[in-house]
């Protein structure tokens, strides 16, 4: 039995369970400040752990830029996030206190959300894949030979520069870039631009921000593509989930690929495709990142 914390830019979900196909409680709360929801995530883990049995392992996935470096000194806390509340909040450390002698894995959530469909979703076929979140902000996971490709942090792919679409005079949502891949293409930058919420968008005012939300992405996958060379791609988030925009997307990276390198399979309808689990991605991902951490095939 693991445990897991999903802590997301906007809600923060715990969850227990055997793995990302296996979960047996979850519950969701609003994310506000770092003592208010990791003492309700912590809370909550005991209550399953009286519940439901000994917890084994603790996986934290977490909005990000979050310090994965174990021998470092801020190893777990949040480094320069948008969400300036929580910068240089104490993440594992929060948890190891509450939980002493319990393993605590952490990454970043769209990293979790990657390992989770690679285990139970749309990416279980493959081994070379990218998992995309477009939701408050776009990140994605990168695995590669059935491993998650880390360096010093989680990549940043959400913070490519990417060209401005004609027209869009839109400065970019993005605090440190402006209007890099996050900035232009993320929710907050879809409200931002429309003056409305991207589930509340309707007529042509949405196919407009559909067809130009497709190719701010489509130039961010096109550098997925030639950096990693994956099998597959894989969308998710509530963005990256909205009905009418996967058709659009897959045309607006025909487009950008502009045939090269030429390889068929960027063109097959099983090459960018949307992720099977759902929100349910992250949670899973913190099961796993728990697994990991208690050392549990």
């Amino acid at each position: 039995m693991f445990g897991g914390i999903e802590l997301g830019g906007t809600k923060s979900i715990t969850v227990v369970g055997h793995g990302p196909g296996r979960i047996v409680a979850l519950e969701r709360a609003q994310t506000t400040t770092p003592d208010e929801t990791l003492s309700w995530a912590i809370s909550r883990l005991h209550a399953y752990q009286l519940e439901h049995g000994t917890i084994e392992g603790i996986g934290v996935a977490s909005f990000g830029p979050i310090d994965l470096r174990p021998d470092a000194a801020t190893y777990g806390r949040l480094l320069n996030t948008p969400k300036r509340k929580w910068a240089g909040a104490d993440v594992v450390g929060a948890v190891k206190d509450a939980f002493p002698g319990v393993a605590v894995g952490v990454g970043s959530d769209v990293d979790g959300a990657a390992l989770s469909e690679g285990a139970a979703g749309a990416a279980t076929d493959v081994r070379d894949f990218v998992y995309v979140t477009v939701g408050t902000g776009v990140g994605m996971g990168i695995v590669l030979d059935g491993t998650l490709v880390r360096g010093m942090l989680h990549p940043e792919i959400g913070h490519v520069a990417v060209p401005r679409q004609p027209g869009d005079t839109y400065q970019g949502s993005c605090f440190a870039h402006g209007d890099c891949l996050e900035g232009m293409a993320s929710g907050t930058a879809m409200t931002a631009r429309w003056g409305q919420r991207p589930e509340q968008l309707e007529g042509e005012r949405l196919q407009t921000a559909l067809t130009m939300e497709a190719q701010y992405l489509a130039t961010g996958l096109r550098t997925a593509i030639y950096a990693f060379a994956p099998e597959r791609i894989v969308i998710g988030g509530g963005v990256g989930l909205m009905a009418g925009l996967l058709p659009r997307l897959r045309q607006s990276l025909t487009s950008a690929l502009h045939g090269y390198p030429g390889l068929p399979e960027y063109e097959s309808s099983d090459f960018v495709v949307t992720a099977r689990l759902g929100d349910m991605a992250g949670p899973g991902g913190a099961l796993e990142f728990a697994a990991r951490a208690a050392k549990v095939p």
